[in-house]
């Protein structure tokens, strides 16, 4: 009887796979030989993508024997592998770009879907861009009105800082802007004693401001400096794709505290808008309208707007009269109190707070926060790449783009915005959920971003949106970047105990240290830093309190000291040398080149 059952189970079995495996398709495979194209430039079409699968010649054969080993003597080969794997056999090869995104870095969707993505990213910012000013502006004694006007503030330098980004920087479509990474620096200047002794509430918020735009103007030096000079170019070409797994990878899944522990304050709107997401963008996304995946690539927009309405509902029916101030500032739509206290029409000018005011404590512990937003907005720009299915961006573009980042964060202080700016790792994410990676689209963001902030009164009513929805949000586009991250180590050998122990090490690390670090300060009121000097204390906490940060400094040093004579074959520079140099593949050309023929003026070295 067991034998009949267990030959009608394997029967049952064969029939289903039989029924429902996929059958080959002659048009998509075609579609695909098209997108895969050799080295020689050809004129794209817009919607299609220059994507080629990592060269695999004889020397590239030897650099994958890891991962085509044959079995050791005596040991028994798997029933599914009686030959040894060639490289042309394998089912998942190593790419240097993904082969499933519907729009690349230099291809557009049509001008209504463009114009509608963009808006989905414009909307995405305001997370940021809201709760920022919302932490910190009370703590200076501003009131609701000067709360709305820094977010005006801030949203109008995101749109131009992610236009000269766009246009003259790495080129990626990345958003530049706001950063919880200068909180730390950012509340040791409010908590000053010759700030602290001011009485009336609203000089002390002008005077607050005035010295964050002095420390800001100051420490954007180290990233133009660093940038243009391409200093931090050379240090890139110390960067490995093994050395990047942490460090993008961490940018990523090192941001979990704002992801389900802030959806937990506010169950009854934060989990049905992460249900709605997953369902919209992963088991609805092949549904078509208009000969389009609509669901797919406007899925935080509806969700949102879905979620959005159902928790106003549930505000004006008073379901948080009673409730604690936490849980209204994630529920309610109406605790924001920016629609009221934003004017109609309002231009934010540089020096609109009146003059900075210049401190060379507050400016070194500002420091700190430059230079972990620079190595942050480096491992950004690895998944941004990544993700809109471009080649690894060259390290004369990195430089470029960090100097581009150094002016932005010039025009924070120059218009007090309170926060310096980086990369904004959930656009980032949101590349690789709609699958669409044009810069075209977030180029149409940074409009948006302008021309909202210039008119507040609309502009408050979306940043009117509960923190819970973008939380929600989070918990998705924040696991793409990690994983465009850890899919870096498909071009090392993981096989190697050297880089199992580099990654392991530096994840681990990268995670613990900065959860002791907040953890201490949660408890203690202040950093485990804690001495006479407070630039020295801002220095240190900042520092080890950013995971992408501490997984940098870790995997760097280990990569670059340890079993020094492997590195070049474990940990995956060959796949990368050939993008080291501009001009060596023509897709590098297409993707990074700069507007209005201004190579001829800017040549890459």
């Amino acid at each position: 009887m067991a034998r009949f059952m267990d030959r009608l189970i394997l029967f049952v079995v064969s029939l289903w796979s039989k029924n429902l495996d996929p059958q080959p398709n002659e048009n998509n495979e075609a579609y695909d030989e098209a997108r895969c194209r050799g080295p020689t430039p050809t004129v794209v079409p817009a919607g299609s993508c220059h994507i080629m699968s990592a060269n695999i010649d004889d020397d590239g054969a030897a650099s994958l024997s890891h991962r085509m080993e044959s079995p050791t003597a005596g040991e028994q080969p798997p029933m599914e592998m009686t030959t040894d794997m060639k490289p042309e056999e394998m089912t998942h090869r190593p790419l240097n770009q993904l082969k499933q995104m519907d729009y690349c870095l230099d291809s557009n969707p049509s001008w209504g879907a463009a114009i509608v993505l963009g808006f989905q990213n414009f909307i995405l910012c305001l997370g940021t861009s809201v709760m920022i000013p919302t932490i910190l502006v009370p703590l200076m004694g501003g009131n609701a009105h000067d709360k709305a006007k820094v977010v005006q503030t801030m949203l109008l330098v995101t749109g131009i800082n992610t236009t000269l980004q766009t246009l003259f920087g790495t080129r990626l479509p990345t958003i530049i802007g706001g950063s919880y990474t200068f909180i730390i620096p950012v509340m040791s200047i409010i908590s000053d004693p010759s700030l602290m002794q001011i009485t009336d509430d609203h000089i002390r918020f002008i005077m607050t401001m005035r010295a964050i735009q002095g420390a800001l103007i100051i420490s954007s030096c180290i990233q133009i400096i660093l940038g243009y000079s391409k200093l931090w170019g050379i240090c890139s070409r110390f960067f490995s794709p093994l050395g990047m797994v942490p460090v993008v990878a961490l940018a990523g899944l090192g941001l979990f505290e704002r992801g389900f522990p802030v959806i937990g304050t506010c169950v009854e709107v934060g989990l049905p808008m992460l249900i709605l997401l997953v369902a919209l963008s992963q088991y609805l996304k092949h549904v078509q309208m208009c000969n389009s995946r609509i669901l797919e690539r406007f899925s935080v927009l509806i969700s949102i707007a879905v979620v959005w309405a159902y928790a106003h509902i549930l505000t004006v029916s008073g379901a948080y009269k009673h409730a604690s101030q936490l849980t209204e500032l994630n529920c309610r739509t109406d605790h924001a109190n920016l629609i009221t206290a934003a004017p109609w029409i309002s231009v934010p000018y540089p020096l609109q707070w009146g003059a900075p005011t210049f401190s060379a404590d507050h400016s070194f512990g500002m420091m700190a926060a430059v230079v972990v937003s620079l190595i942050e907005s480096t491992g950004a720009f690895q998944a941004a790449a990544r993700l809109a299915s471009a080649t690894p961006p060259p390290p004369f573009v990195l430089s470029r783009g960090i100097g581009w980042q150094g002016i932005a964060l010039l025009l924070n202080g120059l218009f007090g915005t309170l926060s310096g700016s980086t990369v904004s790792v959930e656009n980032v994410g949101l590349l690789g959920a709609t699958r669409i990676g044009s810069r075209i689209v977030v180029q149409i963001s940074a409009g948006f971003m302008i021309f909202f902030a210039i008119l507040g009164r609309f502009g408050a009513l979306f940043a009117s949106i509960p923190f819970t929805l973008f939380a929600a949000t989070y918990c998705v586009l924040f696991g793409y970047v990690g994983a465009a991250g850890l899919s870096f180590m498909q071009f090392t050998n993981m096989n190697s105990m050297r880089n199992l122990f580099i990654i392991g090490t530096s994840l681990f690390l990268g995670f613990s240290i900065p959860e002791y670090f907040s953890g201490f300060t949660m408890s203690n009121g202040h950093g485990p830093a804690h001495t006479g000097a407070g630039w020295f204390n801002d220095l240190v906490n900042t520092i080890f309190s950013s995971p992408p940060t501490v997984g940098f400094i870790v995997s760097l040093v280990l990569d670059n000291t340890l079993e020094v004579t492997k590195k070049a074959e474990d940990s995956g520079m060959y796949w990368w040398a050939r993008f080291r140099t501009f001009g060596t593949d023509s897709r590098t050309v297409e993707f990074y080149s700069l507007p209005f023929n201004l190579n001829r003026f800017f040549p890459p070295s």
